[in-house]
C-alpha cells in the first residue's frame, strides 16, 4: 500500500510504546485495541502519517454502522453488540461502541444536535414563567403579611398623628414610585459615562437629569459649579467632603452642637468622647452662640479661627432658627485661609425658593439632605465650585500656592465613590431629580412661604402662652422651645406628646447639660404644611402642645422625675387619653400625600 499519497485527508500517528495499564475510556467513546502480533515489522517505531481507514475499512464500517442503528432500534442497550475489526497499515484494531451515559468534549457536536433524553423532562417556558410570578409577583400583603401590617400601623400613625419634626416631610406619590422601582435593581458604580457596569445608559440619562435639575433648582450655572447627586445622607456628603479635600488629623471647624450644630460637623462631649467620624478621623475645635440671646456669636467665631486655623469653615446647622451671616463667616474664612462649606440640610427648600440668604453667594462647597424642606427621597447632595478661582484665596490642596481654578471636582467624587460609598441607590436618584422638578416650579415657592408664616404663627401662639422660645422665635422653618420653665426636659415632653400621638423631637439648649438631657424640643412646620395646615390649624397646634406640657408637668409631680416612673404615671391617664383623641380628630381631616385617595 502506498502511503506516501493517502487516500484520506484524516490522518493518524502512531509510535509504539511500552505495555502498561489502560486509561479508563470515557462515556460514548471508541476504543481502539491493537493486536501487537499483527504489526507490521517494515514500519519501524516511528510516528508516520497514516490515513484512517482504507477503502475496503471504510466500506467495512459503513455496513456495521447501518446494522448496528438497527440493532439499537430494537434494544437500546449496546453491551451486546459485536466489537467491529478495522485494518489499518497491518494493524487489526478492535471497535467497540460505548454505552452513552453523558456529552464529552468529543460529542460536543453530536449532542448539540441529539439533545440527551433528560431535555425533554425540563418544564417549558410557561412553566418556568409561572415559578417566577409565583414569588416575584406577589402584593406585600401576601409576601409578608407581618411586614405589611407593621407598615399599615405606621401608615396610620402618619395619618392620625401630627408631625412636627423639623427635619421630616411627607413625599409625594410620584417620589414613592420610584422609590420603589425597578431602579433599585441595578448596579451603577462610577459617575455617568464612566461606570464599572454595563447597561448603565439610562440610569447614566436619570443621574444627569437629576444633576442638570439640581443646579437649575438653586439656578447655578454649571460652568462655574458642579454637582454630585450620590450621597446616601448629608453626613455622607459633608464626610466625604472632609475625605476629599483633608488628610487624617488636619483641623475643621463647625457649630457646637448644643448651639444648633450637627454632629457630622465635629463634636466632643463635654467629658472629651468623640462623638461623630469627623472628630475621631479630624481634629475639630467647636464655635458657640451666645449664651443670653442664643444669636451666633460672629466675633468669638473669628478670634476661634485665627487661634485654631482650620482648613474647613463649616456654617450651617441643625437646630438654628435664624438667618446666617455667610458675608462675615467668608471674610473669617478668607483671614484665616480656609475653605468655607455650608451644610445647608435644613434651610435648602428655603434657598432654593429664595426665602433666605443664599450660601452660593459666598460658600466653595455646600451639602444638603434631600428629605427636609426640599420635600424629596432621604440623601444627600453635595455642591461644590468648580472652574476658574475668581477669590484666588481658598489654598489648592493639590499645590502649596494658591491655584487659579477650583480643585474640588475630582478630589470630592472620587471621595464618594469609591473611597466612601459603593453603587449609587438609582431609584433614590430618580426621585430626587422628580422632587427638584418641582422645587422650581412656583407652587414649590409658595408652599415654602406657608412654612414660614406657619413657623411664625406657632411661635406667636406659644410666646402669647408665655413659653420661652430661643433667640425669641424663628426666621426660617423651625423653632426652639425651652422647657426648663416649665421644670421639664426634652426627653419626658417628647414622651408625653408621643403618647397624644404628636411628633417633634428633644434637643439640648445651649447652657444645659447637652443632648444626654436636653432642655428643650425642635419643632418644624415643613410636615403639617404639606398637608394643608395654615396659621390658624397651627394656632391648634400650639394648644394641643402646652396642655401636652401642663400634663407632663402634672404626672412629674405625682410620680417624681424617674424614667420608669414617669413612664408609668402615662398609662390610662385621662387627660392624656382626652388630648389623643383630640390629636387624632384634627389631624385625620387634613390630606396625606402618597396614599389619601
Amino acid at each position: 500500500m502506498d502511503i506516501s499519497r493517502p487516500e484520506s485527508d484524516l490522518s493518524l500517528g502512531l509510535q509504539s510504546h511500552a505495555a502498561g495499564p489502560r486509561a479508563p475510556i470515557a462515556d460514548d467513546s471508541i476504543s481502539l485495541q491493537i493486536d501487537p502480533s499483527l504489526r507490521d515489522p517494515s514500519l519501524g517505531s516511528r510516528p508516520i502519517p497514516l490515513p484512517l481507514l482504507d477503502q475496503q475499512s471504510e466500506i467495512h464500517r459503513a455496513a456495521s454502522t447501518a446494522a448496528g442503528d438497527a440493532s439499537a432500534a430494537s434494544d437500546d442497550s449496546d453491551d451486546g453488540k459485536p466489537e467491529e475489526s478495522i485494518s489499518i497499515l497491518g494493524y487489526t484494531m478492535c471497535l467497540k461502541r460505548q454505552r452513552r451515559g453523558g456529552s464529552t468534549s468529543s460529542c460536543s457536536s453530536a449532542s448539540s444536535l441529539h439533545p440527551p433524553k433528560r431535555a425533554a423532562l425540563e418544564p417549558d417556558f410557561e412553566s418556568r414563567r409561572a415559578s417566577v410570578r409565583s414569588w416575584g409577583n406577589l402584593p406585600l400583603s401576601v409576601a409578608d403579611p407581618d411586614v405589611f401590617e407593621i407598615m399599615e400601623k405606621e401608615k396610620q400613625r402618619q395619618v392620625r398623628g401630627i408631625e412636627l419634626i423639623a427635619s421630616e416631610n411627607f413625599v409625594c406619590r410620584a417620589v414613592l414610585d420610584a422609590l420603589g422601582s425597578h431602579l433599585t435593581n441595578k448596579y451603577s458604580e462610577g459617575l455617568p459615562g464612566a461606570r464599572y457596569y454595563g447597561g448603565n445608559q439610562y440610569i447614566d440619562q436619570i443621574e444627569r437629569l437629576c444633576g442638570d435639575r439640581a443646579l437649575a433648582a438653586f439656578g447655578l450655572d454649571p460652568e462655574s459649579w458642579g454637582v454630585n447627586v450620590q450621597p446616601y445622607s448629608c453626613t455622607s456628603a459633608n464626610f466625604a467632603v472632609y475625605t476629599g479635600l483633608l488628610l487624617p488629623k488636619d483641623r475643621i471647624m463647625g457649630l457646637d452642637s448644643p448651639s444648633g450644630g450637627h454632629v457630622s460637623h465635629g463634636y466632643y462631649t463635654p467629658s472629651g468622647k468623640k462623638i461623630s467620624g469627623a472628630s475621631i478621623f479630624f481634629e475639630s475645635l467647636s464655635y458657640k452662640v451666645n449664651p443670653v440671646t442664643g444669636y451666633i456669636d460672629y466675633d468669638k467665631l473669628e478670634e476661634r479661627a485665627m487661634d485654631f486655623h482650620p482648613k474647613i469653615l463649616i456654617c450651617g446647622g441643625s437646630s438654628y432658627p435664624r438667618e446666617w451671616d455667610y458675608a462675615r463667616v467668608r471674610k473669617i474664612a478668607d483671614k484665616c485661609g480656609a475653605v468655607l462649606m455650608c451644610d445647608m440640610a435644613h434651610i435648602s427648600g428655603l434657598v432654593a425658593a429664595k426665602e433666605c440668604r443664599s450660601p452660593f453667594d459666598y460658600c466653595d462647597i455646600v451639602t444638603s439632605t434631600t428629605h427636609k424642606s426640599l420635600r424629596g427621597p432621604r440623601g444627600g447632595i453635595i455642591f461644590f465650585r468648580k472652574g476658574k478661582n475668581v477669590r484666588k484665596r481658598v489654598m489648592s490642596f493639590c499645590q502649596a500656592e494658591e491655584s487659579d481654578h477650583y480643585d474640588f471636582e475630582d478630589r470630592i467624587n472620587f471621595a464618594v465613590f469609591p473611597s466612601m460609598q459603593g453603587g449609587p441607590h438609582n431609584n433614590h436618584i430618580a426621585a430626587l431629580a422628580i422632587a427638584l422638578k418641582q422645587v422650581a416650579t412656583p407652587e414649590y415657592k409658595a408652599y415654602i412661604q406657608q412654612v414660614k408664616r406657619n413657623a411664625q404663627a406657632l411661635a406667636s401662639a406659644l410666646l402669647r402662652r408665655k413659653c420661652r422660645l430661643v433667640t425669641g422665635g424663628t426666621d426660617n422653618h423651625l423653632l426652639l422651645w425651652d422647657l426648663r420653665t416649665f421644670g421639664l426636659t426634652g426627653k419626658n415632653f417628647e414622651k408625653v406628646c408621643e403618647a397624644c400621638h404628636v411628633s417633634l423631637n428633644k434637643t439640648p439648649i445651649y447652657g444645659d447639660n447637652g443632648s444626654i438631657s436636653p432642655g428643650g424640643v425642635r419643632i418644624g412646620t415643613p410636615a403639617m404644611t404639606t398637608r394643608g395646615c395654615l396659621e390658624g390649624d397651627f394656632e391648634m397646634i400650639a394648644e394641643f402642645l402646652v396642655r401636652a406640657a401642663q400634663i407632663a408637668s402634672n404626672v412629674l409631680k405625682e410620680h417624681g422625675k424617674l424614667q420608669k416612673e414617669f413612664l408609668k404615671g402615662l398609662q390610662n391617664n385621662r387627660d392624656l387619653i382626652e388630648l389623643r383623641n383630640q390629636v387624632e380628630s384634627f389631624a385625620s381631616q387634613f390630606a396625606m400625600p402618597g396614599f389619601d385617595v
